[in-house]
């Protein structure tokens, strides 16, 4: 059997062996991706701890929105690129030695041992991290879609408003100012003239509009029940609806603002996390050649 000779070791040709070999190692690459999959796993559980402490239930308090989305991408980035690394580098130093075989192929092959190891840890992560994190920090989670919620069901007030015939509840304080008045409280009492009314300006609102016969109707039944004269009593209806309207309009406005800034947020955070994926494979197939590298000095 020849020795290796520095002429060998100059042309980068190991003599021994079988140069048609099986170039592949699923063992190492398996126990690459597990390495990875796991300390994935550990890190954005721990990642996910961090956050919840950061954030305070009391107002001006705590990290904002912006830095806690900031924060979040930038552990992402580094979760995946640590757990690329150690898994890459299992996957090259794991695998067997390769004999009478090119140095450039043994650079591929070591890039190809990194990238598939980081291939199947992302396919895994992918497939179990949502769940096991869940598992995990399931009230915590439950906790913030039930704060999320009511975020905008407040926000809704505007859209039930306007397409509920039957929503006087959700104008009953503009109802109610439309029949203020300075006579005694006992006076005043007329629920059905102040359900008709919200009845009748909950209509209104949804189509839009405020017609000179329900603005004149519910003139009436306003100076009826607080002694102001007829004219007064439609002022007061044309400024409560105008003012209706700007609040509605305003909870819109609002909400499609509040809209856009998640839309940008899911798509930035999904183009950095497309960043990091990218990274992390090259810094998988990176660290697979170090691991190589030193899996070939031992004899």
């Amino acid at each position: 059997m020849a020795t290796l000779s520095r002429d060998a070791l100059a042309e980068n040709v190991m003599p021994d062996g079988d140069i048609n070999s099986i170039g592949i190692s699923w063992a190492a690459i398996f126990a690459g991706a597990a390495g990875a999959a796991a300390l994935s796993l550990i890190l954005v559980i721990l990642g996910f701890g961090l956050g919840l402490s950061a954030v305070s239930p009391w107002s001006n308090s705590g990290a904002n929105a912006t830095t806690l989305g900031i924060s979040s991408i930038v552990w992402l980035a580094f979760t995946q690129l640590a757990a690329s690394a150690v898994g890459g580098y299992l996957a090259g130093r794991l695998r067997g030695r390769w004999t009478n075989v090119h140095a450039d192929e043994v650079y591929f092959r070591d890039t190809a041992h990194g990238f598939l190891a980081w291939a199947i840890a992302s396919l895994v992560t992918a497939i179990f991290l949502s769940t096991a994190l869940t598992a995990a920090v399931g009230g915590a989670l439950h906790a913030g879609a039930a704060t999320v919620q009511g975020a905008a069901q407040m926000a809704a007030v505007s859209t039930i408003t306007r397409n509920t015939a039957a929503g006087g509840d959700a104008v009953g304080y503009y109802v109610d100012t439309l029949f203020r008045s300075d006579k005694p409280l006992a006076a005043q009492m007329d629920p059905a003239s102040r359900a008709e009314a919200a009845r009748i300006l909950v209509n209104d609102m949804r189509q839009d509009n405020l017609p000179a016969e329900d603005r004149q109707y519910v003139g009436k039944l306003i100076a009826r029940q607080t002694g102001l004269d007829q004219a007064s009593a439609e002022k007061r209806v044309s400024d409560t609806y105008t003012r209706v309207s700007a609040a509605i309009n305003a909870a819109e406005a609002h909400a499609t603002s509040a809209a856009n800034k998640a839309r940008k947020a899911a798509a930035y955070s999904a183009l950095w996390m497309f960043v990091a994926l990218l990274a992390g494979a090259f810094v998988a197939s990176l660290s697979a050649l170090f691991g190589g590298k030193l899996r070939d000095e031992l004899r």
